[in-house]
């Protein structure tokens, strides 16, 4: 063969059946790429912005806001950014206004400002640092015109922390010390009275669980529905108390949307606001953060509001809507794999993976490995109605894999993008991923989470490589080959062989095709009981055709080592 090395892939006396309709998934969302972004951290398109409420700017600092916007999200998908990668929805962090100062971080190495969304003050209105609600209006439908869906971030377990800033700013700056003014992050807290009388007009003790003021102002509670999870005032979801009012800051608060509503709770309140912008602007998904420190019933109250409201929305913009799926929902179970728990009785069509980041990085250049994995996840997701996971290989709350992968190596970051793309069930890229994304180098102390935060890279940025390059045009080739085949996420999972190079099938009603990883040189595939003699097939990754010739096609495989087989 010219000197080039022949492989043959072959079922032995094994002939596989395609299979018809064993699996049940019909929804979009099953076969679906999302693109979680910390919006901060994307791309600045508007930098009036950049330091409303008096924050500072600056990306040498771990806690900083760095200046993404909306805009800047707009900007990238009207460049086609997305579309390249072939991303069916993205996930932006939380866009609702975040507590205006700073607190200390990691355990006071930094400043730390909510730039990532999670420390919310007022559910009813856009952080500044995020934009206007036309640059919102505006990113959306931008979003939806190309066909991409777009999914918030919900935050119910929690507030954001009591900053000083805001403490002067609403009301509250009794609670404050003399010389509060020149706090640090070694001295902040003695700069604030926690056990001042005032914290009742903070929140307020209908609203939420926190060790402040008065003993017996507010409730305390342990475990995962009732504790406070790092110290972060804890909503009061489950309670059934009405007449409480709007919370006691929002007197000093005029900019706020929020309205005062007898005979409401804390969890209703909760979900309007959250589904407001649902209806308002057609958000087509929620990822729920910290789920299972609320309680079930809350979340299954949110996914039928949810989807009231999107259906409103698709009602009064027909011409605006993506497709005709319902309202999503995804959630944080810290430490859920690829099990269906209670959860998706409650309101959830998908839970964040947890178990694939380590066990894929454990398996990428072994067929065993890679195989349990594709097996598993096809039998346990592609049978079971109203059941997915969402697989990533990094995340802000763990670690990237470029950075913790041997040496960063680049050839790996382009196996695991080709493994992931893969992988049956939903799957979630990292923004940077599909580049091999670095660590953040600022400060951070004690909290690794900020590592995993770093800038975002573009190619006209000067620290932009040629390894980046490859693996970016790698990791869209790759994508490009999941949307177009639902097969691969939907759809059901045939080994074909485990002796290298790795080998098998995937089968969606008409769908088929047959994958190679760790392929080289002249590389032989049986497709005996899949394609017939004379069929001309495609590698979709090289774009070479070739014939099926006494049940085999032979394709030369490219230097990434993959093989995508297509009719």
């Amino acid at each position: 063969m010219n000197g080039n090395k022949e492989i043959t892939a072959n079922f032995g006396l094994y002939s596989p059946t395609i299979p018809s309709s064993t699996n049940v998934k019909v929804s979009s969302w099953d076969n679906s790429i999302v693109y979680f972004v910390v919006t901060d951290r994307f791309y600045d398109g508007n930098t009036t912005n950049n330091e409303p409420y008096g924050r500072i700017s600056d990306k040498t600092k771990a806690g900083n806001f760095y200046g993404g916007d909306l805009k800047g999200l707009t900007t990238k998908i009207n460049e086609g950014y997305f579309t390249g990668l072939n991303i069916d929805a993205i996930w932006i962090t939380s866009p609702v206004e975040q507590i205006h100062g700073w607190i200390t971080g990691g355990d006071g190495a930094f400043e730390h400002y909510a730039y990532h969304g999670y420390y919310a003050q007022d559910f009813t209105k856009l952080d500044a640092n995020m934009g206007t609600e036309d640059e919102l209006k505006t990113f959306v439908d931008t979003a939806h015109s190309k066909g991409i869906k777009i999914v918030f971030d919900v935050v119910m377990n929690h507030s954001g922390y009591a900053s000083i800033k805001d403490l002067e700013e609403f009301g509250l700056s009794s609670i404050l010390k003399t010389g509060y003014e020149n706090a640090t992050v070694s001295n902040y807290h003695s700069f604030i009275d926690y056990e001042h009388k005032d914290w009742i007009n903070w929140w307020g003790p209908d609203w939420i669980r926190a060790g402040l003021g008065v003993a017996g102002d507010y409730e305390t509670g342990t475990g995962d529905l009732l504790g406070a999870l790092v110290s972060l005032p804890d909503f009061k979801t489950e309670s059934t108390k009405t007449g409480i009012g709007l919370p006691k800051f929002y007197a000093h608060k005029s900019d706020t949307n929020a309205k005062e509503s007898d005979g409401t709770t804390v969890r209703e309140y909760l979900v309007k606001w959250h589904t407001d912008w649902v209806k308002t602007y057609g958000i087509d998904g929620f990822r729920v953060d910290t789920a299972k420190h609320v309680e079930l019933d809350s979340w299954k109250a949110l996914k039928v509001a949810a989807k009231k409201s999107y259906a409103d929305w698709k009602t009064a913009n027909p011409g605006k809507t993506v497709d005709n799926e319902d309202f999503w929902m995804t959630g944080e179970v810290w430490g859920h794999g690829v099990t269906k728990s209670e959860y998706f009785e409650n309101g959830f069509d998908s839970i964040i993976n947890f178990s694939y980041q380590t066990s894929v990085a454990s398996a990428t250049t072994e067929p065993i490995k890679i195989e349990a994995i594709y097996k598993t996840y096809a039998e346990n997701i592609n049978t079971q109605a109203g059941f997915n996971v969402l697989s990533y290989i990094s995340s802000h709350d763990t670690q990237l894999f470029f950075p913790t992968s041997i040496a960063k190596d680049y050839a790996k970051q382009k196996i695991v993008g080709t493994l992931l793309m893969l992988t049956p069930g939903a799957v979630q890229i990292y923004y940077g991923d599909e580049y091999g994304r670095d660590n953040s180098t600022a400060a951070y102390g004690k909290d690794k989470d900020q590592l995993t935060r770093s800038q975002m890279l573009f190619s006209t940025d000067g620290s932009w490589t040629n390894e980046n390059t490859q693996v970016l045009n790698h990791w869209k080739k790759m994508t490009q080959f999941r949307k177009k085949h639902k097969a691969i996420g939907m759809g059901n999972h045939v080994q074909l062989s485990l002796t290298a190079p790795y080998r098998f099938a995937r089968f969606k009603d008409a769908d088929k095709v047959v994958c190679v990883i760790g392929a080289s040189n002249s590389t032989v595939v049986d497709v005996k009981g899949i394609w017939a003699n004379g069929t001309e097939l495609t590698d979709f990754y090289t774009g070479t055709k070739a014939t099926v010739t006494d049940n085999k096609v032979t394709f030369t495989a490219h230097a990434n080592g993959v093989v995508l087989i297509e009719e």
